[in-house]
């Protein structure tokens, strides 16, 4: 099942990572684990659709069949909506009750679906009209800086924003950033040390959770492996 895909990062501090992608065939695609939201919007066999997906704490398998073009909008951690409890779209999805090609429904209102260059437009629309808002806090203790106030309210605001614990986070985006590197040949004790594993059979375990994958299979040949969703190299290693 041939899979093309191209993503960038962003100067929107709402933004985490903008992606698209185009399939083709029959095969099984594993969605590795995500401690981020996202909106996402695909086309499949003609018909369009629209979704705001919460964190992903395990990976799994989709099914997918004939050609499909997706395009998402990964929210950067912090970022959230006052109209839905983050806890409720933890390993789950809200779709759009209505899409066409050119509007999609959130929070009882049609917005224009926006496209891989106008991304930023459209987070910045959403936030003017109080559909988003952001803590920049999060998003600090996240990247492994400090935080003004005590743990616990850092805490309660972690799971406010994210629906995720501080804890979740880190391991979630530890195992995405293992499994680049060993994709990139690094030794998987190397890695261990890098990342702060106890020892290798903690990589394993951690890696067949979230990513879906050993260490052996995620060394195979790109044209060879089964396709996994988006991965990219995490900058920076303390906060793990």
């Amino acid at each position: 099942m041939p899979i093309e895909s191209d993503h960038r990062g962003s100067d929107s501090p709402y933004i985490a990572r903008v992606w698209r992608g185009r399939a083709s065939g029959t095969g099984r695609l594993t969605s590795v684990a995500t401690s981020h939201w996202e909106f996402v919007f695909w086309e499949s066999e003609g018909v369009l659709h629209a979704s705001l997906r919460g964190p992903e704490t395990a990976a799994s398998t989709v099914e997918m069949a004939g050609e499909s073009e997706s395009f998402g909008i990964m929210l950067a951690h912090g970022t959230s909506m006052p109209h839905l409890p983050a806890a409720r779209l933890v390993d789950a999805e809200l779709e759009s009750p209505y899409a066409d090609g050119r509007v999609f429904v959130l929070r009882g209102e049609e917005w224009a679906i926006p496209g891989f260059d106008s991304a930023e437009d459209f987070v910045g629309r959403l936030v003017r009209e109080g559909v988003l808002r952001r803590d920049p806090l999060v998003d600090e203790v996240v990247r492994g800086g400090t935080a003004g106030v005590g743990a616990r309210s850092v805490e309660r605001r972690v799971a406010a924003a994210t629906g995720l614990t501080q804890g979740a986070i880190r391991q979630i985006d530890r195992a995405r950033h293992a499994a680049v590197l060993l994709r990139e040949g690094v030794p998987c004790l190397e890695v261990v040390h890098r990342l702060g594993y106890y020892d290798q059979p903690h990589l394993a375990r951690s890696l067949q959770r979230f990513i879906g994958r050993t260490a052996t299979r995620l060394r195979e040949p790109a044209r060879t492996a089964e396709p996994l969703s988006l991965l990219y190299k995490i900058q920076g290693d303390a906060r793990f």
